[in-house]
């Protein structure tokens, strides 16, 4: 293997870490939103059952990143891990996009 390409552990630190510092981001600004706002796009126990969501993941996502810095960033995250906070991140992003529309529309 050629010397230009990153070993595993550079290929972990340069992808990995960044995109659990992005989860970390998302999972912020959408745990703000549904703690400051009421979402009336909506149910009340929507809103509650998705933060409560939010905020497992960001415990998760804690977890793996300890673990991830504990070990000398030589562990991976297994892809079923990973897709679940993805399609969480993006159905946060989505209602966030409504609810700002709405609002807009709505003063």
């Amino acid at each position: 293997m050629p010397d230009s390409y990153p070993d595993q552990s550079e290929l972990l630190e340069s992808v990995l870490e960044p995109l659990l510092e992005g989860f970390q981001y998302w999972f912020t600004l959408a745990r703000n939103l549904l703690e400051s706002e009421r979402i009336t796009l909506l149910s009340i126990q929507e809103q509650e059952e998705l933060l409560e969501r939010v905020k497992k993941s960001q415990q998760e996502l804690m977890t793996a990143q300890l673990l991830f810095k504990t070990l000398g960033k030589q562990a991976g995250i297994d892809t079923s891990v990973l897709v679940p906070w993805h399609q969480l991140v993006a159905q946060c992003w989505q209602i966030s996009r409504q609810w700002r529309a709405y609002k807009k529309n709505n003063p």
